[in-house]
């Protein structure tokens, strides 16, 4: 029989996020913006006939069930498919690069911004928390991401380049060197998004047991997320969940706006014994280019981002929940020098994908443009304020108006 479709209440709700909600009650947007950030199919049906045959439980249980799990060794296949409403990222990847055409193509940043768009199949594996690897599979060649122990590896075999980094114990990337849990921060399977939706669980959220499913030849119960304000871009997150082990085996974000699904991230194989240590070792391939991480992209920065958002005049939030916005502004209350736009601020490759996205608003913070995608939209005013959320034009123009 089908589990049960009973709605999350709110007290059980606020006790699912109790250690979490303080430091994450804005993050669903932008957690699930990046993929990102930064992050298929239609809206979930109902379990049908097919579906397997599973005890009940309740969202609270499942939760918890999730909360639970202590699997940390997997190695397998995922899907990764994200649908933005974005033009390719190849020409704006290359643009922002660096103007001297410096840097590794093996670089971490530079091949997984290709996730943004598009469809890939991904092979994973992880031991623990020291021990991740992550290869995006290409036609002819193929880019992995490799963590062990207190380095990182990165080597695209289409150019034979190598990127290498250590961990002397800073965490947060500024001195150059990766953080020791690089790879766990990257959004590339469906736990390390749900994770971030769970987290910021609040009364601004329903959840309920939508049925049940097999993905990868297990079965799963299906726990289905929906904002409970209007103004939201997000329509419906649902995360498979594994019936025995409670790991998410599939993540899919469909948007307010229907139509196919944003984001949509699932094993298509997944096993769950120890992987062999042997998976986890990196040689660079002879006559590979093998570049080491240091400050050359730290001092290339722009001025203003040398420092990191905790430099910036201010990184205010308006709002809470699925409609939170954020206010970037730049130090002494205007935008970072890139972001004001104007002739010659921007590269052409930049300038033409932002152009193809603007849409002219005005409001009682002046005139500005709107950059729209089926899931994220940002508002860029005349004065350089940045406004972005998760949120639609209408939501995103009311709160600059509020900020004012």
């Amino acid at each position: 029989m089908a589990p049960n479709d009973s709605a999350q209440t709110t007290e059980e709700a606020k006790d699912l996020a109790a250690g979490h909600r303080k430091a994450a009650r804005y993050l669903v947007p932008v957690a699930v913006a990046g993929v990102a950030a930064a992050t298929i199919g239609l809206v979930p049906a109902l379990a049908a006939s097919g579906d397997p045959d599973l005890p009940k439980i309740s969202a609270q249980e499942l939760i918890e069930k999730m909360a639970a799990s202590k699997t940390e060794q997997f190695s397998g296949t995922v899907k990764i498919s994200t649908d933005l409403g974005l033009p390719s990222f190849g020409g704006l990847a290359d643009a922002v690069g660096g103007e001297d055409g410096e840097g590794s193509s093996a670089a971490p940043d530079a091949k997984l911004t290709e996730l943004a768009t598009g469809t890939h199949t991904l092979r994973v594996a992880a031991d623990g928390p020291d021990r991740q690897k992550v290869s995006i599979l290409q036609d002819s060649s193929e880019y992995s991401l490799i963590h062990n122990g207190d380095e990182v590896w990165g080597y695209d075999s289409s150019s034979n380049e190598v990127y290498h980094a250590t961990d002397d114990g800073q965490r947060d990337g500024k001195d150059g060197t990766a953080p020791k849990d690089l790879p766990k921060d990257l959004p590339t399977t469906p736990g390390d998004l749900a994770d971030e939706v769970l987290k910021a669980a609040d009364d601004t959220t329903s959840i309920t047991v939508g049925g049940t499913s097999q993905v990868a030849g297990r079965d799963a119960y299906k726990l289905v997320v929906k904002p409970k304000q209007s103004g939201s871009t997000v329509g419906s997150i649902t995360v498979a969940v594994d019936a025995e082990n409670g790991v998410p085996l599939k993540f899919t974000l469909t948007p307010s706006s229907g139509g196919k699904a944003v984001v949509d991230v699932g094993f298509t194989k997944v096993d769950f014994s120890k992987p062999a240590a042997s998976t986890f070792d990196f040689t660079p391939p002879k006559g590979a280019k093998v570049t080491e991480a240091d400050e050359k992209a730290h001092e290339k920065a722009p001025e203003e981002f040398k420092g990191g958002f905790e430099d910036l005049g201010g990184l205010n939030v308006i709002g809470e929940g699925w409609t939170s916005v954020a206010k970037i502004e730049g130090p002494g209350g205007e935008a970072p020098g890139d972001l004001k736009g104007g002739e010659g601020d921007v590269p052409a490759e930049a300038q033409q994908f932002l152009d193809a996205l603007g849409d002219k608003v005005e409001g009682k913070f002046g005139t500005g443009t709107v950059f729209t995608t089926r899931l994220v939209n940002a508002l860029m005013t005349e004065d350089g304020t940045v406004y972005v959320g998760a949120v639609t034009k209408d939501a995103l123009v009311k709160a600059a108006n509020e900020a004012k």
